[in-house]
């Protein structure tokens, strides 16, 4: 069988119960090391759980598949992701190769940046599309997601930004989500680009209309409560 297993946001302990047992039962274990990263290493990962661990990059995952899959028809196979097991389409193309080749599949869920990001109090249901901002490179500039920031914006959604938008916007910066050392940051874009979140992972939210509870909540972590008050958008029902 193949196990695809959520690792959570932080560290080797972020693993359920459930995550664990399915680990220590099997003869193969990879981790997933492109769509998103740990804040430990791999042999923190191993210490813990007892079990070498090889890490699959992109092109094991998307070209070479074959490789991971061989023996899950007859033994259990651990394929690790960081925070939960559908994060990334990538990881449902393994799937479906899977039954392709007679292979039964079991997900073992874990909270991730989608669900976890409830913590600076803006309301999960008042989310539009997520969207991913890549560094640029002097060939490559995708600007996609812009306008889907720009139609959530539209209706009154906020964006979760995986990583738009003037100096004063208001936004939401978070660092190592789930750790001990996690960092909630609200200001405008101008104060948040001098703030020192430290290392990664850093995700950062642009709200939309906020009712007046979420905005009370997100002036509990701003740079400065008055810039707040002055730009951010704030609903009284």
């Amino acid at each position: 069988m193949l196990f695809i297993i959520g690792l959570g946001l932080a560290d080797e302990k972020d693993v359920t119960v459930k995550g664990l047992e399915a680990i220590k039962s099997c003869s193969r274990i990879y981790l997933e090391a492109y769509t998103s990263i740990l804040l430990i290493n791999k042999e923190k990962l191993e210490e813990f759980y007892g079990k070498e661990i090889t890490v699959a990059d992109r092109e094991m995952v998307e070209s070479e598949s074959d490789t991971i899959l061989h023996g899950a028809d007859t033994d259990n196979v651990a394929f690790l992701v960081v925070g939960d097991p559908f994060g990334a389409t990538t990881h449902t193309d393994l799937v479906l190769r899977a039954h392709e080749l007679g292979i039964k599949t079991k997900m073992i869920h874990n909270a991730s940046i989608m669900n976890a990001i409830g913590c600076c109090g803006l309301q999960l249901y008042n989310y539009g599309q997520t969207v991913s901002i890549v560094f640029f490179t002097e060939n490559w500039k995708p600007d996609s997601f812009y306008d889907k920031i720009k139609q959530n914006l539209s209706i009154g959604l906020h964006t979760l930004c995986l990583l738009v938008y003037n100096e004063n916007t208001i936004v939401v910066g978070l660092a190592r989500v789930g750790a001990d050392d996690q960092v909630i940051k609200v200001g405008t874009m101008k104060e948040l680009l001098e703030y020192d979140f430290g290392k990664p992972l850093h995700s950062f939210i642009i709200p939309g209309n906020m009712h007046f509870l979420e905005a009370d909540c997100l002036k509990e972590y701003a740079v400065s409560k008055e810039s707040f008050e002055k730009y951010a958008k704030v609903s009284l029902h």
